[in-house]
């Protein structure tokens, strides 16, 4: 009887593990989430051999990481991936259909939507967020900083939150605490101009704290991230979501960090944004937290990278992409994506799979032995399998749609990109193009066999241009892409 009880236990034991357990003994892990701020494909060196920045702690994180890369943001602008990546779901199913938020917008998040943070704190996790919000702060047309700001990160789902409304070239600029404000925006700001316009970095005036600098912002998030780290315990998981301010306009590298690169101010800070992500890196190991912490590194868009730039400084951000941040080319949403778990993940270890960021809430879901509900992570896949290196004879998604800064859309299917109108509908020259009689409506390219995106075979290819047309279509119809 003893030994039949001994063998039920230990049946029952393996029973409730979560479903990614190689071995009993694995706890469930902790999740760092690191979003950095318009950083390009080609910015590291472990993307781009002939990238002018130098990145040593990122190309560190690469070679004890999964690198992806075929990921995407699901749009190549910044507040609709931040959404995706929160809450799994496509944000052109959300009331922002296009563009980005603004400092002063409401809260884009839905109550009661489940995000990552929500999902992480329901399983016992202590939910930490830092940096860029830039998701909309209360329930009224303008936010009121004076009040509680919720709707906000706490309502969905954040223990405790520390950073800024919205980008930093966007008032007010201030610092987020909680549901309130560190110090109040009392006084203002004028307009400054663009570095590569002489400036002293781009940002919009308005209104701003009397103690707040630019230029400390990335320095003080990278300061509570390390402190938050040091204060965890080997015993209670936890997540952090450290949302960079940097490289994102205004350029604003410290003293310290000024001529490391060959990119200029650009190049300057992305060093710097490399050297926070050390810090945080240096803290886990301290707290000897890092064996069991699943780390994501990723950015929420391609870089904001001129042709003159290129030109200039012969640094090439997006690597040897079509165009750059906004644009429906792959510059505009495909990003760096590593993801470092020790003894779960090979390390240095290339995945080609194409994936998007939504596809982080259901993969962090599966980890944790949960499942998604169905009106959750509506466009979220898990890459569990990917990242446990199984054999697998299909894709983890059927597809991948992509969205413009103005609202274009684009689908990705295997080799095949199809975007719905002609020319970047972002940044990028020409931004549209009207077709003439008998000219392709769109274009399509089969990023295999031309990956820069240069023969438009819209008309060649007319049945593949109907299907993904007929996909695009029933994702848009049917609220979701995940099956049911």
């Amino acid at each position: 009887m003893k030994t039949s009880l001994s063998i039920a236990a230990i049946v029952s034991l393996f029973v409730v593990l979560p479903a990614w357990a190689a071995k009993p003994a694995v706890l469930a892990p902790n999740v760092v989430v690191i979003l950095a701020d318009d950083l390009g494909y080609g910015d590291l060196h472990c993307y781009n051999k002939d990238s002018k920045i130098p990145t040593p702690n990122l190309d560190r994180l690469a070679s004890q990481s999964l690198r992806f890369t075929d990921a995407h943001t699901p749009c190549a602008v910044c507040t609709p991936t931040r959404y995706g990546l929160l809450t799994g779901r496509y944000c052109w199913r959300s009331s922002l259909k296009k563009g980005v938020l603004g400092g002063y917008s409401p809260a884009l998040i839905e109550p009661k939507r489940m995000t990552l943070a929500s999902l992480l704190k329901q399983q016992g996790y202590v939910t930490a967020g830092l940096g860029k919000w830039h998701l909309g702060l209360g329930d009224q047309a303008k936010t009121d900083f004076g009040k509680p700001l919720r709707p906000g990160p706490l309502s969905a789902g954040f223990d405790s939150y520390f950073g800024i409304p919205a980008s930093l070239d966007m008032p007010p600029y201030l610092f987020l605490d909680n549901e309130g404000v560190l110090e109040a925006a009392t006084e203002t700001i004028a307009d400054s101009a663009m570095r590569r316009k002489g400036g002293k970095g781009f940002w919009r005036g308005g209104a701003i704290a009397p103690h707040f600098k630019h230029v400390e912002v990335l320095p003080t998030l990278t300061d509570r991230a390390v402190e938050f780290c040091r204060k965890q315990s080997k015993d209670h998981p936890f997540f952090l979501y450290l949302a960079l301010t940097g490289p994102h306009t205004p350029w604003m590298p410290t003293e310290e960090f000024r001529g490391k690169s060959k990119a200029g101010y650009y190049g300057d800070f992305t060093a710097q944004v490399d050297a926070s992500v050390g810090r945080v890196f240096k803290a886990l190991d301290e707290a000897k937290v890092s064996h069991n912490t699943l780390v994501i590194f990723t950015s929420d868009n391609g870089a904001h990278w001129l042709p003159e730039d290129i030109e200039k400084w012969g640094h090439r951000a997006n690597g040897n992409l079509r165009g750059q941040k906004a644009d429906l080319w792959e510059g505009g949403h495909r990003v760096p994506f590593l993801v470092r778990w020790p003894g779960q993940v090979s390390a240095g270890a290339t995945s080609t799979e194409l994936i998007c960021l939504t596809d982080v809430l259901a993969t962090v879901t599966e980890i944790v032995g949960d499942k998604l509900p169905d009106d959750a992570g509506e466009d979220s896949f898990s890459l569990l399998p990917v990242l446990r290196g199984d054999k697998r004879d299909r894709p983890i998604r059927e597809a991948i749609v992509h969205h413009s800064g103005d609202g274009t859309f684009a689908i990705r299917q295997g080799p095949w990109k199809l975007a719905m109108a002609l020319g970047s509908h972002g940044f990028s020259a020409p931004h549209d193009i009207k077709p003439k009689p008998g000219e392709a409506k769109g274009q399509l390219y089969n990023l295999d066999d031309d990956p820069k995106e240069q023969k438009n075979l819209w008309l060649e290819k007319p049945d593949i241009v109907e299907r993904l047309t007929a996909l695009l279509h029933k994702y848009q119809r049917e609220g979701r892409s995940r099956p049911r």
